[in-house]
């Protein structure tokens, strides 16, 4: 199967050794983001819901390079610091979709990248 990785200066760059995504026949295999804004490379944490959304501003970015958008999305995962959040979050990700949401699961996990308060992966296919 052919390999094609996906990176744009939309979204933040990688801080770590793997891409923003990966190609991989149909599907886009697309790595969690976090709430880094790709322009100043600082991360917007105000409050939950604008980091929620500059997290879903990053995947937007980052499908949008792959010639996708949230309605090719076919599966996502969340992870959370504070299960507190989870409306909140869920709220804002929400937003993002029309019709048919993806398959999905939300995690709350001790501690992510940066300290930030939500990650969030998906995969999507054309």
């Amino acid at each position: 199967m052919e390999k094609q990785i996906i990176n744009t200066q939309e979204a933040p760059a990688p801080i770590g050794p793997y891409n923003q995504a990966v190609k991989a026949g149909n599907f886009l295999f697309v790595s969690g983001q976090i709430a880094l804004h790709p322009e100043t490379n600082q991360l917007v944490m105000q409050d939950i819901n604008a980091e929620t959304h500059q997290v879903m501003q990053n995947l937007k970015h980052i499908l949008s390079a792959a010639q996708m958008d949230f309605s090719h999305v076919v599966k996502a995962t969340i992870f959370i610091t504070d299960m507190n959040n989870f409306s909140q979050i869920n709220e804002v990700y929400g937003k993002y979709f029309s019709g048919d949401f993806p398959a999905r699961e939300t995690v709350q996990v001790s501690a992510l990248p940066k300290g930030v308060n939500v990650e969030i992966s998906v995969i999507a296919g054309k």
